[in-house]
């Protein structure tokens, strides 16, 4: 029993287990150290777990409701004669709506919490497919897609957020690698349902219809699985052990904690330089994910889609995908020391080098499949990265903020990309460019991670 300055008592149980030496120094005679004991407590870990796989869970059918419109392109050039260009612009209305969203959403997340957020978005995205499936000319298709875009924004920003309640600094590489790998399988998913309802010769109205009813089970699932904070399910908050935290202005609420204003959170994160760096570097990351998940179906599929025997190569993209995601967040935790720079930049380099020899090589080759494969993975991998960097640089009560400022970068860049590579597929009739487009934009990538710094 030891007594404080203020005359208060506090035990301490002397007979504790060693700690890992990966978890810090000894703090159990600090104050807070019944709050870190309740952390280690195995009923928070598997709290701690259950909000992870219920983001996993929910966001594993977010792209039915977004990166499904590559496989529908070839129906819809088809049956209401738009042009590539056209299609192009299309696609880049959702990303350009998403990156609205996020700027938006990341912050409301932080706000109201993720949960009712993300459980809204997936249910509004489901039924804003179903409007775009009964689209007849580019009016009726964009200006749904481009919805589905802000509801679809409500999804990763939040979830983003709940993550970061639960989990702290030295296993958020873990923690984000599996949301990312849910994100992956997510797009397997996608292009896997898509490529059945081709092969049904089901028509391109059913990709907008039939996968996204995963989707709002997903959202409703997640409503009665996920709390957002640990104080939700009579847990302490997790420690303060992000240096970007100390200092945080704000006012008090109810409970007495300090509640930083949205203009605060805004403005700290548009201020910090390192992360305004990573949010370019993503940028180019992007352009060149959505360059593959958008325009790689069209180009396997071939000009006579509906006969294609490689329809089913695609599928090796979101599979390498989902696999770097979850290499590149443990690699950064357990290699890197959590310095997500150097794992951003080695997975550019490589997915450059990749993009490359998918270039040079035809489409029936039979290193097609492995080498979309490596694409994919080192493409994709850096994003686990890119998100736990997040609250590194900002702490865990911006990390909504964060994310959803961040991703707005992504998904302008990437809106950039996608007519660009529609009119250099239409102008010079070769969907391999695609790779040359993407390379260049892992190379620019990659340049830039060096001058992340935390």
């Amino acid at each position: 029993m030891i007594v404080n300055q203020h005359g208060g008592t506090r035990t301490v149980t002397l007979n504790q287990q060693p700690q890992n030496p990966d978890s810090g120094p000894s703090d159990s005679l600090a104050p807070g150290s019944d709050d870190r004991l309740a952390h280690e407590a195995r009923p928070f870990r598997a709290a701690q777990w259950r909000m992870l796989l219920a983001t996993m869970f929910c966001y594993l059918f977010f792209y039915t409701g977004r990166q499904t419109f590559g496989f529908a392109i070839p129906g819809i050039q088809e049956e209401l004669g738009l042009s590539k260009t056209t299609l192009g612009w299309i696609s880049a209305a959702i990303l350009w709506a998403y990156a609205l969203g996020q700027s938006i959403n990341g912050n409301l997340g932080d706000k109201f919490g993720g949960r009712r957020l993300m459980s809204l978005g997936a249910i509004l995205s489901c039924g804003l497919n179903w409007i775009v499936s009964f689209g007849t000319n580019v009016t009726s298709l964009v200006i749904p897609w481009a919805a589905n875009g802000y509801a679809q924004s409500m999804g990763w920003a939040p979830g983003s957020r709940v993550l970061s309640n639960w989990w702290p600094h030295r296993n958020r590489g873990k923690a984000y690698g599996a949301y990312v790998f849910a994100a992956g399988m997510a797009s397997v998913l996608a292009f896997t349902t898509s490529t059945l309802i081709l092969e049904f010769d089901l028509g391109w109205r059913w990709i907008f219809r039939l996968p996204v009813l995963l989707l709002l089970v997903g959202g409703v699932s997640y409503w009665f699985l996920a709390r957002d904070r640990p104080e939700d399910m009579g847990f302490p908050p997790l420690p303060s052990d992000d240096d970007s935290e100390n200092g945080q202005g704000g006012q008090p609420n109810e409970e007495g904690v300090m509640v930083e204003s949205s203009w605060n959170r805004y403005r700290h994160v548009l201020s910090n330089r390192p992360f305004l760096i990573a949010s370019v570097s993503i940028g180019f990351q992007n352009l060149a994910r959505y360059g593959l998940l958008i325009w790689v179906p069209v180009h396997f599929l071939g000009e006579d889609w509906k006969n294609s025997d490689t329809k089913w190569v695609s599928i090796a993209l979101p599979i390498g995908m989902a696999l770097g995601a979850m290499t590149s967040g443990w690699m950064s935790d357990r290699f890197f020391r959590s310095n997500r720079s150097r794992v951003i930049g080695l997975f550019m380099l490589l997915a450059a080098a990749c993009s490359l020899i998918m270039y040079m090589l035809p489409r029936d080759h039979a290193m097609s499949v492995p080498m979309l494969v490596l694409t994919g993975f080192f493409a994709y991998g850096p994003q686990s990265a890119f998100w736990a960097l997040c609250p590194d640089l900002l702490g865990k009560e911006r990390a909504g903020t964060g994310t959803g400022v961040m991703n707005t970068f992504a998904y302008a860049f990437a809106g950039f990309g996608e007519p660009l590579i529609g009119w250099m597929i239409e102008a010079r009739g070769q969907t391999e460019l695609i790779f040359a487009v993407v390379a260049a934009s892992c190379l620019i990538g990659a340049m830039i991670s060096p001058f992340i710094r935390r």
